[in-house]
């Protein structure tokens, strides 16, 4: 690795090549945080937004819920599908923070020369959530539909088959507008959020385990409860509930963020779009908090120790 080290005085240009490489560096470090607390907190509340559950799979709360997918369908069963996630989260969050990191850099350049501008950061993640659910939507298909109860799908592979073979190429991306018009706003008020806390909390924008966590927990949980009836139109699209889309006399597949919209208010009235939204901010807090503590952590580590240690080219 290349020695700099940085002096006062120095020429602009040398600040720059070692502030961009340290950021190509701290993008790949959150690409490893940003997946491992999606995995840890997996057992996404499928199951609970499922809007005519069967009788055997009606749960009252989450704790109920996973131990009771525990006691009658094994240890492991609540993990079903996360090898999937884990082949389709390390490129989908590379592309995703990279984007973010650099078109943030440019917006609070064009828009906000001196400090940090919210409405840069949160056009930074909407661009930046047309790449990662472009990766992920496949994949939260496949999750979904093997995470649902009594599911005849029991590998990821062999659920890629039938989907395919029934239904076409299309159904992977049938739920990809509402989607994207779900982590649209949830990646907006996510890093918005995150950011307008740390300038109250730790208005000097140090490395602060403490803020970085809090921050990033709050910020995880009001987008995540701001967003559940999206969530919920999304997991109908994905899973495509037969005893729902039955009683709402829907014939062959459902599409359409509208007519899931209607075929969730038919079914279950407003109350419906908040289905599973407890579990919804359970998964997020933890996910979200230990994404931006470690992000946070490595970016200070090499901010540091890289500007440090290092001579003039």
């Amino acid at each position: 690795m290349r020695k700099l080290r940085l002096k006062e005085g120095d020429p602009p240009k040398v600040l720059q090549i070692v502030t961009n490489e340290v950021r190509i560096q701290t993008q790949c470090c959150f690409t490893l945080p940003r997946f491992y607390g999606q995995s840890i907190h997996h057992k996404h509340p499928t199951r609970m937004q499922s809007l005519h559950p069967d009788p055997k799979a009606r749960y009252t709360s989450v704790y109920g819920a996973l131990k009771q997918i525990i006691r009658t369908e094994g240890f492991w069963r609540p993990l079903r599908g996360i090898n999937v996630m884990v082949m389709g989260a390390g490129p989908a969050h590379a592309m995703y923070f990279a984007c973010y990191e650099n078109m943030k850099r440019t917006l609070n350049e064009v828009l906000h020369h001196r400090g940090n501008s919210h409405l840069s950061n949160g056009i930074a993640g909407s661009l930046a959530t047309l790449l990662h659910d472009a990766v992920m939507n496949p994949a939260e298909v496949v999750k979904q539909r093997m995470q649902m109860y009594n599911s005849p799908h029991h590998s990821a592979l062999r659920c890629v088959r039938d989907v395919w073979r029934t239904e076409g190429v299309g159904a992977f991306y049938r739920s990809y507008t509402t989607q994207l018009t779900m982590n649209i706003p949830f990646q907006s008020i996510h890093f918005i959020t995150y950011e307008f806390l740390q300038e109250q909390i730790n208005p000097r924008r140090g490395y602060n385990p403490q803020s970085h966590i809090l921050a990033g927990g709050l910020a995880g949980a009001i987008a995540a409860a701001a967003t559940t009836p999206l969530d919920v139109c999304k997991t109908l699209l994905n899973t495509q509930e037969n005893v729902a889309l039955s009683l709402a006399n829907v014939s062959g597949h459902l599409s359409g963020m509208a007519n899931a919209f209607r075929t969730v208010y038919q079914l279950n009235g407003i109350s419906g779009y908040f289905k599973g939204m407890q579990a919804r901010v359970i998964y997020q807090m933890p996910s979200t908090a230990i994404s931006w503590s470690v992000y946070e952590f490595f970016k200070y580590f090499l901010t540091k120790h890289q500007i440090e240690n290092r001579t003039p080219y």
